[in-house]
């Protein structure tokens, strides 16, 4: 039609929660509704964190990894303290394995939760935030309890925990996992047949099982479609082969399918919890004897010089890793979250470098987005549970 105008129009979304999920930037190009093309800009939120590893000595760490995949702090700090103890050799009590899973999943329920919460809200679902924030307090007051801190608990330590679990531990847990499966059925009685839900994530920001893998995305994202990947699978770590659990797929590839897995995966969760629980004793071994370390006990250090001269070492300077090189992976809430470590034999890092997954999410985007409608942009974002500190470390 003579007149009519046919260039494209250039809009940004973000940098602000409200537009993206996130601390992102997104530079739209779009014909109408319809997304012709999309660069995300990433940045806002950086924090350095592993640079700034490696002038901290090795337990130090610790607090720092657990704030970039900020939702899945404990999942960081597991895949570090693994790495560190492949180094140094280390064998962990089969006590300290099972805490470590049992606190791993219940991290990864909490981030499921926040996910479910936002990604439901940014939708129009916005009662389901505050149902999946009430849960997730819950598992907040069990890390409170366990360390003194809801967010970021600090609890796994290289050689094993930071102290003993406290009394009323299993009581918290399990009135939680008996809680739990019936606010999950809840959950998808609002939306696994909620017709506005199904409309907005159906066969939008369709993904193929190829180019998942080509794009190198991990977790409920390829999981969504059809890649049954997952590290506690494929790579077992703290003695998950002798768990009894699945891992959900899913065939369609788009966000409803996202959807499901992550659902499913809450179930799986709360089925290794009761296992953990059920495994761990009230009482017993909480760290390694490896005196290199764990700083002996207190009563020993009030009396003991050689105790006393220990724990200075230990608090003081550290210890030191043998020169080479780790990388272990986890199977965190966003998918396989991997850390490698280069040691000069110091008691500091010579190089950290993490591999993670909402970075690889970020990256394919533009891929999953393109030729769909702008009022989908968000709800893809939020199917792909992206984390800006994983990416912005």
């Amino acid at each position: 039609m003579p007149g009519l105008r046919t260039e494209t129009m250039t809009v940004n979304m973000g940098p602000q929660h409200p537009s993206t999920h996130g601390v992102l930037r997104l530079v739209l190009e779009l014909d109408g509704e319809v997304v012709r093309s999309l660069r995300p800009t990433i940045g806002y939120l950086h924090t350095g964190i592993e640079k700034t590893a490696e002038q901290k000595k090795w337990q130090q760490v610790v607090p720092l990894v657990e704030r970039m995949d900020y939702l899945a702090a404990q999942s960081n700090s597991l895949a570090f303290v693994l790495s560190v103890e492949t180094l140094l050799g280390l064998e962990m009590p089969q006590r300290v394995k099972d805490i470590r899973v049992l606190i791993t999943e219940l991290q990864r329920i909490a981030s499921h939760l926040i996910w479910l919460g936002t990604h439901a809200l940014e939708i129009g679902a916005v009662s389901m935030l505050f149902y999946a924030i009430r849960e997730r307090e819950l598992i907040m007051n069990i890390n409170e309890l366990v360390a003194g801190f809801r967010f970021f608990p600090s609890y796994f330590r290289v050689g094993g925990l930071r102290e003993d679990l406290p009394r009323g531990f299993h009581e918290a847990v399990n009135a939680f996992l008996d809680r739990f499966p019936a606010k999950i059925d809840e959950f998808e009685g609002l939306l696994s047949k909620n017709d506005i839900f199904m409309r907005r994530t159906q066969g939008v920001g369709v993904i193929s099982a190829d180019d998942a893998l080509a794009w190198g995305l991990v977790g409920p994202i390829a999981r969504g479609c059809g890649v049954d990947y997952d590290v506690r699978k494929y790579f077992p770590y703290c003695g998950y082969e002798t768990y009894d659990f699945d891992v959900p797929t899913e065939r369609e590839g788009d966000v409803y399918a996202r959807y499901r897995v992550r659902m499913r995966e809450l179930r799986e969760s709360v089925k290794i919890c009761r296992q953990a629980i059920a495994r761990i004793p009230p009482s017993g071994a909480w760290a390694c004897d490896d005196p290199r370390v764990v700083p002996p006990p207190k009563d020993k250090v009030y009396t003991e010089m050689e105790a006393l001269i220990q724990h200075f070492l230990i608090y003081s300077q550290g210890f030191t890793v043998p020169a080479g090189d780790a990388y272990v992976p986890v199977e965190g809430p966003r998918g396989e979250h991997g850390v490698y470590i280069v040691s000069d034999g110091t008691n500091r890092p010579w190089r950290i470098k993490m591999r993670a997954p909402s970075l690889f999410a970020i990256q394919a985007l533009p891929a999953i987005v393109q030729g769909g409608l702008i009022a989908d942009v968000v709800a893809v974002i939020g199917s792909t549970d992206v984390v800006m500190g994983d990416c912005d470390r």
